[in-house]
Formats: C-alpha cells, structure tokens, sequence
C-alpha cells in the first residue's frame, strides 16, 4: 500500500483567506485541517468584494490561517510532500497573495509546487464524499463568479459545455438581494426570506439561447429590479405607474420568484446538456449549491435520470482550500507538478466546447 501523501493547500482568489491540510490515503481524500477567515465585515459596507480591499486582508491574515492549518493537522512543515494553491481564475490581487506565499513555502522545505484551477477544484470537492463520482461524469459549479458546466472525463480532464454569458448565479441572487436591501453576502439572505414567500407571486425567467446551453441572468436581474422600482419612463411617452409598495409580504413574494427563475434557468440548462452529455455521475459544487432549492433541483434531476448525484458538503461549497488540495493531491499522485515560473491568471484555463 503506497504511503500517504499530505500536502498544505492555500486559496485566496477572492474575499476569503484559507489554508488546509490534505491527505490522500488508499485513494481516499481526507481533510486534516480546514481554516478559512473570510472577508465579510471588510465588504459589507460596499454591498460586493473591493479587490483592493480583499488583497490587503490577504496579506494580514493568511499567514494566521497557515499557522491555523497546521495545527489543527497536528503536522511540521517537514512532513508535506507538496505546496498548492488555487493560481485561476480570481482577483489578480487576490491571487498574488495566496500564489507568492505559496512558492515560496514551497521552495524553503524543498518541496514540489501545484497550482490547480479553482472553477475545477470546486467538484473535486465531491470527493471528500463518503463515496466517489464514476466517470465520466457531469459537473454543476455556480458560484459568485461562475456558473460553468463541465464535462469531465476524469477529475484532470475536464471542458466547459455550458456557461452563464454575463452574471453569473451567485452573482445574481446578491444583486437582487441588493436591490431589496438585505445586506451582504445577499445570497443566503434572499434564500431565508424566500422561504417564506409565494414562488410564483412573479414569472422571472433566465435567459438561453437558440442551439445552445449557454444561459443569461442579466435579463432576469433587470426584470427583477423593474418589479421592486418600476419601469424607467420612456422620451416622450406616458408616464408609467410607480410599482405597489413593497410590503414584507411582496419582498418575500419577490425572493422567492427571483430564486425560482434562477433555479429553472439551471435545470433548463442542465437538461440541455445532459441530452448531448449523458454521464455515469452528476457532481456539483460552489457556492450556490449551499441553497436548498438549487439541491432539490438537482436531486430530483438525478433521480428522473436515475444517476448518482454528488453533492459538495456545505462546509466545502463556499471558497475554501481543501478543494484546492484535493485537486492538487490526485494531481501529484498522478506524477504532477508545477514549475516555480507559473504564474496566477484571472481567467481559468479549463477548455471551452
């Protein structure tokens, strides 16, 4: 039985700062440690991340959140067989941070360096399962800054098949959130006044395309803010009605909507996918699949389809850097390493088909 390997993971391509550690056991990921500071009270006045904002918060807290990872690992530094770090897409700022620290951690032990894809990484979380995707296999990431998806054929071999065009989901429902004026980070917020809201008060509608998957929050984003503010007048036309007051009742009724019209704009797309992509496995992972509706989507999906579905845990949905090492460690096991010179990119690379 071949040795276990541990490796120390670090992710701060946005607005949190974390570290982890990693092992791989008998082919079996297992997280020792998982320490994650986020930014919230940094942003919150602003209603979204401030890169700069971000960046700096990096640089005070994440060597604290090393220190964190190791102890909790109970492990030194001499006992890591490599260094990751999430390198793309993300903050460049952001990035800089987690990726400078990361290179030169690893050079001082001596150790290899990786630097994995974050938009993969995020399915890669379903591994930390008690039971494991079989391949190939159809991935779900929708986060704040994504909503890809992929194909994979194996955890390292992977291609986008469908994406948002603009805004991605996440970044959605904290819009709309916004527009309600729930606070920051919005997305949880809607979901909780949602649920106590008539879903089909309002008939919002994602965006798609003819002849593609490919789907559009924009559009939902504007109708929804039209329903709460009203309808710009028009050059020399008719002024419209000013919009109902917006009562507790109405928000909730508008919460719940908006998110029904997210979560039929994912299932659409989905099954579109799904009819040119049918897998052995159904995985999905980011900070969107936290929400309950968007589970119960995809649930009953796979069980139409009668397909595994992997659901990433909670604690693992949100930015964290135990996916960066789990994406890192099947890497390394599989011969893999990265140069010193590899640079942090705001864009992910993974290939688009």
């Amino acid at each position: 039985m071949n040795a276990p390997l541990t490796i120390l993971a670090l992710e701060t391509s946005c607005d949190e700062t974390a570290a982890a550690v990693v092992q791989l056991r008998a082919g079996k990921l297992v997280a020792l440690s998982n320490a994650v500071i986020n930014q919230d009270h940094v942003h919150a006045m602003y209603g979204g991340v401030v890169p700069e904002l971000a960046s700096r918060a990096h640089l005070e807290k994440l060597l604290p959140a090393i220190r964190a990872a190791m102890s909790e690992a109970k492990i030194s530094f001499g006992q890591l067989d490599a260094v990751a770090v999430g390198i793309r897409p993300g903050l460049i700022g952001s990035l800089l941070v987690g990726v400078s620290a990361a290179k030169a951690l690893a050079w001082s032990i001596g150790k290899p360096f990786l630097g994995v894809d974050h938009v993969l990484a995020h399915l890669v979380a379903c591994h930390f399962l008690d039971t494991t995707p079989e391949y190939p296999a159809l991935g779900l990431v929708a986060s704040g800054g994504h909503t890809h998806f992929v194909f994979m054929e194996s955890p390292l071999r992977a291609r986008v098949v469908a994406r948002t065009r603009d805004d991605a989901a996440g970044e959605a429902f904290d819009k709309a959130a916004s527009i309600l004026q729930l606070g920051w980070p919005g997305g949880p917020l809607l979901e909780k006044l949602a649920r106590g809201g008539n879903a089909k008060a309002f008939d919002f509608h994602a965006g798609h395309f003819a002849g593609s998957a490919d789907m559009s929050f924009s559009g939902l984003k504007t109708a929804f803010l039209y329903e709460v503010r009203g309808t710009p007048n028009a050059p020399n036309r008719p002024a419209r009605p000013a919009p109902p007051e917006l009562t507790p009742a109405r928000k909730a009724d508008l919460a719940a909507s908006f998110q029904r019209g997210v979560v039929r704009g994912l299932e659409k797309s989905l099954r579109a996918v799904w009819q040119t992509h049918p897998c052995l496995s159904l995985c999905a992972g980011g900070g969107v699949i936290r929400n309950e509706s968007v589970r119960d989507m995809l649930q009953a999906f796979a069980h139409t389809m009668n397909v595994p579905l992997f659901l990433s845990p909670k604690e693992f949905c949100t930015d964290n850097a135990v996916m960066i090492g789990g994406l890192a460690l099947l890497r390394l096991a599989a011969g893999e390493h990265d140069d010193l010179s590899l640079a942090a990119e705001p864009l992910s690379q993974l290939r688009i088909s």
